[in-house]
């Protein structure tokens, strides 16, 4: 995993100088590709194009939450050719995406920054045919109903931007169609973590992050279009705002949660703004912070030191965000087959249990229940008490025998999802505002 620049590659087939458009080459190769790759003669790709496939690089960018370079390895491994991380924080990701798409092959983004990246061109609609497991994916991102009783929840849920009318639109389309802006692979649902040796009662409401008692010992997440996100669960939690949509507040109902974050901050509530995963472990795990938000494998980082940390189910829900890859419009010939190969290989199983195994969510449920022992099964997606230790992926023991794990089984978390992760339609005046908070 890099952070560095990767300059920009030619096309591998420009349609330019013969008169073609880009999307008739991208239509050309696919259809050759794609009938050889899926011709489910042979695994992978076609004999006789594996050493082309070993030159092939897929430049990757995304954040640090799913830039993970075992994938990296294991798509070597298994599809032959290499796959390079650079792993950036979701603002910088977004401005990367938007302003320099002749860097990266594949986007690997959140559902609220595919909300600012797609419209503007650099992404290409994928063609659902393509893949292979499309009718196994989790229905939130298809019709935005875990179940079909489900609420659909507040805030910009995936399906919402989940697809676009055909392979030329930026436009979503408001129901499912043959286009996906994103594959979706990872998600969760985000709640506050405790230190329960250290806050000294039962923590059961957001409001509880605002409690004076926990004063210069609570933090927040310091990326505006989600830590806003928390604060307005807070607010809500507390009575102070009821909004009309947490995941697109009017100007007024921004300005009232900016203003109650700056009175926190300059009370002293705030030990710090934390902005990268590290960072949140490091708070809790030092003691420095009993109380914040908090990503459920970060719970689980703290809990590997040998440091209690409780990730803590509430009343009034949790905020959940999703992601998802999506490739750059320049992409095409081989490579486009590589990162369509990359896609059916992600939901194939080994990924998804990598990831259940971390505590995210994997949009393919069945073919990572395939990858896990029928323990690992039940304590990461049943709620039920793990039979032996519980070890992370790297073998590291991660829970003990007995441990059931917090909030329960996958339907109970994703079934309480108050809110997406969302980009506003003040988006610039929300960030304007938030920097006011950070800066106060």
């Amino acid at each position: 995993m890099t952070t560095e620049s990767h300059p920009e590659r030619p096309s591998v087939s420009s349609g330019d100088k013969t008169g073609l458009s880009r999307r008739a080459v991208l239509k050309g190769t696919a259809a050759v590709g794609g009938a050889l790759v899926g011709s489910g003669l042979i695994d992978g790709f076609p004999t006789i194009w594996a050493q082309n496939i070993q030159n092939v690089t897929l430049r990757q960018v995304g954040t640090g939450v799913s830039a993970l370079n075992p994938i990296a390895e294991k798509v070597k491994e298994d599809l032959g050719f290499t796959l390079q991380l650079t792993a950036l924080d979701s603002d910088a990701v977004t401005q990367r995406a938007v302003t320099q798409p002749d860097s990266y092959d594949i986007a690997d983004i959140e559902y609220w920054i595919c909300k600012k990246v797609f419209p503007a061109g650099v992404l290409q609609p994928m063609d659902v045919s393509r893949i292979k497991l499309y009718d196994k994916i989790v229905p939130i991102f298809t019709t935005g109903r875990l179940t079909p009783e489900s609420p659909i929840a507040q805030g910009t849920a995936p399906h919402t931007v989940g697809f676009v009318e055909d392979e030329e639109s930026t436009e979503f389309a408001s129901e499912p169609t043959g286009w996906m802006t994103l594959i979706p692979t990872i998600y969760n649902a985000d709640t506050l973590g405790i230190r329960p040796d250290l806050v000294g009662r039962p923590i059961t409401n957001w409001k509880d992050l605002m409690d004076p008692a926990f004063k210069g010992k609570a933090s927040i997440l310091n990326v505006p279009s989600i830590g806003i996100m928390d604060a307005a669960m807070v607010c809500e939690s507390m009575g102070t705002l009821t909004y009309g949509d947490k995941g697109n507040m009017t100007q007024e109902e921004i300005d009232a949660t900016i203003d109650f974050l700056i009175e926190a901050k300059q009370a002293g509530q705030f030990r710090a703004l934390w902005k990268t995963f590290d960072e949140s472990v490091n708070l809790m795990a030092s003691g420095e912070v009993v109380i914040q938000s908090m990503w459920s494998p970060a719970v689980a980082a703290v809990r590997s030191r040998g440091v209690p940390c409780v990730y803590q189910p509430l009343a009034e829900g949790y905020r959940s965000w999703g992601g998802g890859i999506g490739i750059a419009s320049s992409l095409s010939g081989l490579e486009l087959d590589a990162a369509y190969e990359y896609i059916n290989w992600y939901l194939s199983g080994w990924c998804g249990a990598y990831l259940n195994r971390q505590g995210y969510y994997s949009a393919v449920l069945d073919t990572a229940k395939e990858n896990m022992s029928a323990d690992e099964w039940g304590f990461w997606m049943e709620g039920k008490p793990a039979e032996g230790d519980v070890l992370s992926p790297d073998g590291k023991v991660m829970e003990k025998a007995g441990t059931v794990r917090d909030g329960g089984s996958f339907y109970e978390r994703m079934g309480k999802v108050a809110c997406w992760n969302a980009v506003m339609d003040e988006d610039r005046y929300m960030v304007r505002r938030w920097n006011e908070f950070v800066a106060a």
